[in-house]
């Protein structure tokens, strides 16, 4: 079970730059192929930008050709929740941070295997810490 970290929004906004802010607490999407870690190969987790709560591995990033950075698997049970996305007249399955509910991005079925699931997040949600 993870601990939550409940803030208002008013407290974010605070805390994150406009960008940050909108896609992460108000749900908007960055431009794809403009994201920090779209093409990035550097070994390391992936943590969330909002909290710090470790997300997904570098081992299960791959390149999908969506323009936004693509996993096969978050990097524990724990790391994600997901929530039913009527949105922009489609139905989609959004992922958020487990720890503080950042709006991350949306998970598809159509990934390589082992999970057969491409989770397409948002760079501007996360933050790489590298391996040593």
């Amino acid at each position: 079970m993870v601990d939550k970290l409940n803030k208002p929004n008013e407290a974010w906004q605070a805390e994150l730059d406009e960008q940050r802010f909108a896609v992460c607490r108000l749900k908007a999407t960055e431009h794809p192929f403009t994201g920090e870690y779209c093409h990035t190969k550097t070994p390391g987790e992936y943590h969330c930008y909002c909290c710090d709560h470790p997300l997904f591995d570098s081992e299960a990033k791959f390149d999908s050709g969506c323009g936004w950075p693509s996993f096969f698997a978050p990097i524990n049970e724990q790391a994600l929740t997901t929530a039913e996305d009527f949105s922009h007249g489609m139905h989609r399955v959004e992922v958020l941070c487990a720890r503080c509910d950042a709006h991350l991005g949306h998970v598809f079925p159509d990934g390589p295997e082992p999970t057969g699931l491409r989770y397409c997040i948002n760079s501007v949600c996360l933050k790489l810490i590298p391996r040593e």
